[in-house]
């Protein structure tokens, strides 16, 4: 299994106002998602689309995971988002593709983009379309990194309304990103109070799931997503020990060992190698 980065908070900011840009480069989110698409209006894509690429090309995020979320295959704007910002190729700088919803989609954007380049990929599962597809759609490229679960539009093409469970959709993103090695990122929560304690309610029942993130739509969000989803220092210490005693028995040649009085072996290596991906960034 590969992580290609921490991703605990997620921040989206508005990617048509600087100081906005700014502000969020010394903020402490896990990775900043710059938006094109639902934060910036039709009459302002093309001075925002400017706007971040000079952001970025002037170092503001340097060093730190960036995302852009471009507008959506089919839009006037998405050819250009996609030519301005696959001239910037960059490891830590992914894309995040709004209502995708056929691996199909995927590879018209790869064709694109090209495939000999850094820039990585994230999809938003929003759509009926793109849930019931979510397994080929997290196969159909290795520049994925994140399914990502888009509530609000997935909400609107499923016609609900209220509150309901989202559990099939939360599960299906998850169960689709483990079996191809990507992350799994929970949606944002839009209660913004906190008195209503929703954020961390949501964010633990996601974290104990096995999602590996979650979305913040404002700076106060960040860190309590950060302390949901970093692991207790016990468990981050039981991880270490694991991968060490797995480590001991293999120069052995063994295929199994013992932690803490208890037998384990190579398939625990996984999740304590998930865990550690939540504290220490890159595995």
């Amino acid at each position: 299994m590969q992580y290609h980065a921490r991703r605990r908070s997620c921040l989206t900011v508005p990617g048509g106002t600087e100081k906005m840009l700014r502000k969020a480069a010394g903020l402490p989110a896990d990775e900043i998602i710059l938006d094109l698409e639902d934060a910036v209006a039709p009459d302002a894509k093309v001075s925002a689309r400017q706007l971040v690429v000079d952001a970025l090309r002037s170092g503001l995020f340097a060093g730190r995971q960036v995302a852009v979320r471009v507008n959506a295959l089919g839009t006037p704007w998405h050819g250009d988002d996609l030519a301005a910002l696959s001239a910037i190729d960059d490891d830590r700088l992914s894309l995040v593709l709004p209502k995708i919803e056929s691996a199909a989609e995927i590879a018209a954007i790869e064709s694109r983009l090209g495939p000999a380049r850094a820039i990585g990929l994230q999809v938003l599962v929003e759509t009926a379309a793109g849930l019931l597809n979510c397994a080929s759609i997290a196969a159909a490229s290795r520049h994925l990194r994140s399914l990502i679960v888009g509530y609000a539009d997935l909400a609107s093409s499923l016609g609900r309304t209220g509150e309901a469970s989202w559990l099939f959709a939360q599960e299906t993103v998850l169960m689709s990103a483990r079996a191809n090695g990507l992350q799994a990122i929970d949606g944002p929560c839009f209660d913004l109070s906190p008195e209503s304690g929703r954020l961390g309610r949501e964010s633990s029942v996601t974290a104990a799931m096995g999602f590996d993130g979650k979305w913040a739509i404002h700076p106060a969000q960040i860190e309590p997503i950060n302390a949901a989803y970093t692991p207790p220092d016990a468990a981050i210490a039981r991880a270490r020990g694991i991968l060490a005693a797995l480590d001991r028995a293999q120069a052995r040649g063994d295929g199994a060992a013992s932690h803490d009085g208890a037998m384990i072996d190579e398939a625990m290596r996984l999740g304590a190698l998930r865990v550690l991906s939540r504290t220490e960034g890159d595995q």
